[in-house]
């Protein structure tokens, strides 16, 4: 396991008689980008409740790092430990600039009192620059947040994420509501952070898969059905049949 970033082992998620999770074994390696794909209720949400400690299994281990045992951990420390999640509705200060946006999140790694007292010096103005030019808001740095575009806004809360600088991300659904061009350059965003450390997206609009993905989940009731590249998990006749074939097509205009 020392290639990998997180490590699940025959994990099994009961709530109330109903087995969210059934005996998931899922690892995924540092530095990668992964997608986890599936028809509503598959459990790719509980996937992630886990990882980040939300939720707690019934059964199984699961590893982050070389051997941190996260079972363990409250979701507090699990943070600290360098996993970060990102929802679909994007957290912003509306009335805040992008800057004083980042710069809150930049004031999140100091703790409470130390974050009062934290004043920006030139390296953390460096930073939240450098940050925002990778998400492409630099140039509007001193706008509102509320004014920026749903795309924009879902830009900034990735660029705040990543100044919490987490070793795995976890983002769900991050082009809802997008246009085609902003979920372009969403996927390019993901695919640059995924270079400097491990980014697991859950989505359900599979033209933007297709374009993005490395490597592809797919879960069907709590079970992971197939794995690979997405052309292998397209081609998979029991993906087909429960997921691709029931409203997951992809459209190759889509994002054109």
């Amino acid at each position: 396991m020392a290639e990998t970033i997180i490590y699940m082992e025959n994990v099994t998620v009961n709530f109330s008689g109903f087995k969210a999770l059934k005996e998931v074994s899922f690892y995924v390696d540092r530095g990668e980008l992964r997608f986890l794909i599936g028809p509503n209720g598959a459990g790719k949400t509980t996937l992630l409740d886990v990882i980040c400690g939300k939720v707690k299994p019934e059964k199984g281990r699961v590893i982050f790092g070389d051997s941190l045992d996260i079972c363990r951990l409250s979701e507090y420390r699990i943070a600290r430990a360098g996993i970060s999640r990102k929802f679909q509705t994007p957290s912003v200060f509306s009335n805040l600039t992008v800057f004083e946006n980042m710069e809150i999140a930049l004031k999140k790694n100091t703790g409470v009192l130390s974050s009062l007292l934290h004043s920006l010096n030139s390296a953390d103005t460096d930073r939240i620059f450098s940050v925002l030019k990778k998400v492409g808001l630099k140039e509007k740095s001193n706008q509102k947040a509320g004014f920026l575009s749903h795309g924009e806004k879902q830009w900034l809360e990735l660029a705040m994420t990543i100044m919490q600088e987490p070793k795995l991300l976890l983002v769900d659904e991050p082009v809802a509501g997008m246009t085609g061009r902003e979920r372009i350059r969403t996927g390019e965003i993901l695919m640059e952070i995924a270079n400097d450390r491990s980014v697991i997206v859950v989505e359900h609009d599979m033209n933007f898969v297709q374009r993005f993905a490395r490597k592809v989940t797919v879960l069907h009731e709590g079970q992971i059905i197939c794995e690979g590249s997405f052309d292998r998990v397209k081609n998979d006749p029991v993906v087909i049949d429960v997921y691709l074939g029931r409203g997951g097509e992809v459209d190759s205009h889509a994002l054109n």
